[in-house]
Parts: structure tokens; C-alpha cells; sequence
């Protein structure tokens, strides 16, 4: 940078950097909703906050005294959060000055009003508060073992995943623009179904229909009850960048500032293609749901999932060839909310 004060000096001409740098905070709050347990869990801070410090670099500016909040329902492990915590706390020389966890359901009120800067979550939104209310109040299977009805009642079930989807992520809107401060931003990031974007999607357009029909065989071999089947709901949807454009626009609380759908990472998703390897990673997700509704049966999930991998191949097909695409968004809270009324 020039010195001094004279016409090319960088005293005299860096009004924009000094517009900018007053619009930093001296103080940032940034939450993590939906942090699971181990390594991952400070991942998504720790990005955010090497983004503000490079921010900051950027316009020469000191960087901003920063407060995370991480966020997981109650029955998560957070033992491991906190060690997790107090790690990212020590190991960061620049001004991480606290540290939290705030457990609850990030479909209802979390944090007080105007209180946070950024707000962040990944493969978290996918997950639905609860199973589609169409279905479980009219007993309507999410999966029907014979194909001639799967296959009539399938557009209507997706309807009804779609439905409890949209309600949910309104919800999610709706709280977060309550918590953030003006201008905050969300950026969330989740698998889905956007074969508007051209992406290839896999056989098995939702992960509940995967996980439905490895449960079905053990139907058909007699391991699990048909009737606790029948009434078994994965509350797993994959929405469409159509969606979440259409239900971002609709709520009204947010404006798209960047959205972005790209397939997984090609080294990933060949990790995934080992046997092993998937089924860890399947049952390390989706473990919980299944024991609880239907008992200890995860080591006959495992055997079935394995034999139609290894030995009948039909996995193998179904997600070598369509890995599964991923949406990124990035929103701003509005200055001025929007009520809906007209002045």
C-alpha cells in the first residue's frame, strides 16, 4: 500500500475497504444446527470462521471476537461434542471467546432474537420433525411390499413426504429469521433429488426407499412382522433445488444470494462403493430409527443389505452409477421483515 497522503496514497483512496470493514462486526455468533457427535462436529464452524478471518484479511481488519454454538437434539452424544469443543477452542489462536451446546429440535425456537450472525447446517434438514401426518393418520404404508400397489400409491406418498418437508423447512425459516440479526445469513447444505438441475438421480430416488425395500426382504424371509412394517416411516426426505427455491421465495423471511447442486465428491463416493464401508455408513446413520421400532434386528439388515451387494449385485447398480447429488444454499436474512400484510 502506497503511503503517506498524496493523491496515489492508500489513504486517499481505499474509501471502498473502508466502507466495507464498517459493516464488519467486532463480535460474531455463529450456530451449527444439527452437529451430530465426532470429528464432523466442529467441521462447519471451522470452515465459517477461517472464511471470516480471511474476510478480515482481506480489508485489513482485526477479526471479529466469535461465539459458537453448536446444536443437536437431546439424545445426542454431546460428551464427544464438548470434547470436541474444547479442541477447536485450543487449537485456534485467533479470538474464539465461548463456546456452547444448545440441545433441541431445530424446527422450533433455539437461540433469543436477533442474537446470531450466521447460522449453518449440513445433512442435517433432510430429516423430518416427525413421519408424513397423510400417511401414519390414515395408515397409509410408505413402502408396500406388493409392487402393483407400491407403484399406484407412489406418487401420492411422495406428496405426502413433500408436504411434511415444506411445512418443516418453513419452520426452520420462520425461527431462524426471528434469530438472526438483520442481513444474517443461513447456509445449509443436503442431499437431494434435483433432476431439475440434470443431475442423475439413483433408482432409488429417497434414501427411505432404500432402506424400505432391504427391510421388505426381511418381510418376505419372516424376520420382521409385515403389520410393524406396514407401519414403519423413515422420516427422510430428499427435496428438489426447485423446492427449496419455491419454499425459500413462499416463506419470505429469506433471499437467495447463491445456489448451488453438485454430485458428492468423487473419492467419497468411491469409499462409499466398498461393502463394508457402505454398510457402516448406512447403519451409522439409520441404526437408531430401526432398533427402535423394530428391535434388535441390525445384524439381519446388515447380512440382507451385504447379500444383495456382494452377492445378488443389485446395489451395486442402483448407486455405483448415480451417486447422490447434493444442494448448497446460501440465504440473507431480510433488513425489513415480511409480514404478509400490505402497509
Amino acid at each position: 500500500m502506497n503511503q503517506g497522503q498524496g493523491k496515489t496514497s492508500y489513504a486517499r483512496n481505499s474509501g471502498i475497504q473502508n466502507a466495507a470493514s464498517a459493516l464488519l462486526p467486532t463480535k460474531m455468533v455463529v450456530a451449527d444446527l444439527g452437529c451430530s457427535s465426532g470429528p464432523n462436529a466442529v467441521a462447519l464452524v471451522s470452515i465459517a470462521i477461517d472464511a471470516i478471518h480471511i474476510h478480515c484479511l482481506q480489508f485489513l481488519q482485526p477479526p471479529p471476537e466469535v461465539c459458537v454454538l453448536l446444536n443437536d437434539l437431546p439424545d445426542n452424544d454431546f460428551n464427544t461434542v464438548v470434547k470436541s469443543l474444547v479442541t477447536l477452542h485450543q487449537s485456534n489462536n485467533e479470538p474464539i471467546v465461548a463456546t456452547g451446546i444448545v440441545p433441541g429440535s431445530f424446527y422450533e425456537r433455539l437461540f433469543t432474537s436477533g442474537s446470531l450472525h450466521l447460522v449453518c447446517s449440513s445433512n442435517s434438514l433432510d430429516w423430518l420433525s416427525k413421519a408424513p401426518e397423510d400417511l401414519t393418520r390414515n395408515q397409509i404404508p410408505a413402502y408396500d411390499i406388493d409392487e402393483h400397489t407400491r407403484l399406484e400409491r407412489h406418487p401420492m406418498v411422495i406428496e405426502a413426504y413433500a408436504q411434511q418437508f415444506r411445512k418443516d423447512f418453513r419452520s426452520f425459516l420462520k425461527f431462524r429469521a426471528k434469530e438472526l440479526i438483520p442481513g444474517g445469513r443461513i447456509v445449509v447444505s443436503l442431499v437431494g433429488d434435483f433432476l431439475d438441475s440434470g443431475v442423475i438421480a439413483p433408482k432409488f430416488s429417497h434414501m427411505w426407499e432404500f432402506i424400505a425395500q432391504i427391510l421388505s426382504v426381511m418381510v418376505s424371509e419372516g424376520v420382521i412382522d409385515k403389520a410393524k412394517f406396514d407401519s414403519f416411516y423413515v422420516p427422510f426426505y430428499e427435496p428438489s433445488d426447485k423446492e427449496l427455491r419455491e419454499i425459500i421465495q413462499d416463506e419470505g423471511s429469506f433471499s437467495i444470494s447463491e445456489m448451488r447442486v453438485h454430485g458428492p465428491q468423487s473419492g467419497v463416493d468411491s469409499a462409499l462403493m466398498v461393502p463394508r464401508r457402505f454398510v457402516n455408513t448406512t447403519r451409522a446413520v439409520f441404526e437408531p430409527i430401526i432398533v427402535l421400532h423394530f428391535g434388535e434386528v441390525m445384524d439381519e439388515f446388515v447380512r440382507t443389505l451385504e447379500r444383495r451387494w456382494s452377492v445378488e449385485g443389485i446395489m451395486q447398480d442402483d448407486f455405483t452409477g448415480s451417486p447422490r447429488p447434493r444442494v448448497a444454499v446460501s440465504s440473507r436474512r431480510h433488513d425489513l421483515q415480511v409480514t404478509g400484510v400490505s402497509p
